[in-house]
């Protein structure tokens, strides 16, 4: 319109509505258009990179939005000569089966030139879909390029690990009974609740409801129903409710109670755990040396528990070391051998992990160099002598304590250890979970 009316235009008249025309804003599809152009871009920049690397890991995920379409996320980390990137390759519809992942993936790779074959690791959420024997994604990915490793997220490994059973799953399903008929009964005694519990003078102001699929909900619900006890108490015991008489019964009792405190502690530490181990940029290596180190924590806390000092058990030592019952022994047992094997199904073997680490405390005399020729077709005469020549290397030695990050050492090795550096390169483009996947749902 502009165009025009400046070339009908035969004098001055016209230039107010001209100047007028500027103003209108562009249309809302000229705005999109300018959306797709810029991601397009940025999607061919990422593609570039991703086609040149030598290695990439794959994590994938899968989750519903508000329309019910199941999504597929997959994001992708490499090295693109400077440093290692963790970008989103698609987000993918999925119409109908969940067993159709594979041939989505498939056609994303064909699709944009990439090959299936360059993918050193897929990580995924363990579900069925993707971890079937037969149909699932992850099989049928092995059967197209049979070197590809796969890997369970290690958040959720540590999450499933810590499932509770017997005795304690009972415990947990009461406390959230209680806060349910709190908080989910009505509206009204919630709201009677709140009112009742901002007249005293404690911590926090109300309870929290627990959901399977938050990571951290189960220790955040133990908190404020420990803190708040003797209002919860107070408040049932007020209630007319049908089944408040039975929750005053199940509150008053002091085995519960110390089951409840137990599980408050325990949980507060695998929530530490939790938030170290999310993050981006955080290869397999950084999340197997958090949990190397919880393992270690484990001992620690079982041998403060069967010795009744509790110091690690800050709410337990508050009801008394005669309360540490025989269930709270059992579950600190399972739940250090659940973390002891947790990692005896992947495929790269603790000494590779220990050695991309650190790899000044690798010896020889192990199966070390085997296991790396084996992961990669390295030459293992030239692993055994690089790694001599490194470990008697006061300036590598050096070079290590003084790095940022493990990423910046190898990246920065020199060439003379050129064999290890494309190991330590190939273990670090692997993902140690699905965390990137799970915060772009969230976003």
């Amino acid at each position: 319109m502009v165009a025009v009316l400046e070339e009908l235009a035969t004098d001055k008249s016209m230039d107010r509505i001209v100047a007028s025309l500027k103003q209108v804003p562009l249309s809302a599809s000229t705005t999109a258009r300018r959306v797709h152009v810029l991601a397009e871009d940025v999607q061919r920049l990422v593609l570039d990179e991703v086609k040149k690397a030598e290695h990439i890991s794959v994590a994938i995920d899968e989750s519903t939005d508000t329309t019910d379409i199941s999504q597929l996320s997959v994001f992708v980390r490499y090295f693109d000569e400077k440093d290692f990137k963790e970008e989103l390759l698609a987000l993918i519809p999925l119409e109908g089966n969940t067993e159709i992942i594979f041939e989505k993936v498939e056609e994303l790779f064909k699709k944009h030139g990439l090959l299936l074959q360059k993918v050193n690791l897929i990580v995924t959420d363990g579900a069925p879909a993707m971890v079937g024997k037969n149909r699932g994604m992850v099989s049928r990915f092995k059967n197209v390029a049979p070197k590809t490793n796969a890997l369970h997220c290690l958040i959720h490994q540590s999450v499933l690990y810590a499932k509770l059973s017997g005795d304690l799953k009972d415990v947990m399903d009461k406390t959230m009974k209680i806060i349910n008929f709190i908080r989910g009964n009505s509206s009204t005694q919630h709201r009677l609740f709140r009112k009742f519990v901002l007249e005293s003078d404690a911590t926090h102001d109300d309870l929290l409801l627990h959901n399977e699929v938050h990571w951290l909900s189960k220790g955040k619900a133990f908190e404020p129903f420990i803190e708040l006890r003797d209002q919860v108490v107070e408040f049932v015991k007020q209630s007319k409710s049908k089944g408040a008489a039975d929750y005053l019964c199940i509150m008053r009792d002091k085995t519960y109670m110390s089951n409840v405190v137990f599980l408050a502690d325990i949980f507060s530490h695998l929530n530490a755990l939790n938030l170290q181990l999310q993050g981006k940029e955080k290869s397999v290596v950084n999340l197997v040396e958090k949990l190397d180190a919880f393992r270690r924590k484990l001992d620690l806390f079982n041998t403060d528990l069967i010795s009744g000092k509790l110091l690690h058990f800050n709410t337990l030592k508050t009801v008394g070391e005669s309360n540490v019952t025989r269930n709270m022994k059992q579950f600190m047992t399972q739940l250090r051998e659940n973390f002891s094997t947790r990692f005896d199904d992947f495929a790269i073997t603790r000494d590779v992990l220990e050695f991309v680490r650190d790899p000044f405390s690798i010896s020889l005399v192990g199966e070390f160099s085997a296991n790396a020729k084996k992961l990669l077709q390295l030459d293992e005469a030239a692993i055994q002598i690089q790694l001599i020549d490194m470990q008697a290397s006061s300036e590598m030695q050096a070079a290590l304590r003084g790095a940022e990050s493990l990423s910046t050492f190898w990246v920065s090795c020199p060439q003379d250890y050129g064999t290890l550096k494309t190991l330590a390169m190939y273990v670090l483009t692997m993902f140690g979970s699905t965390y990137t996947c799970e915060s772009g749902f969230s976003k």
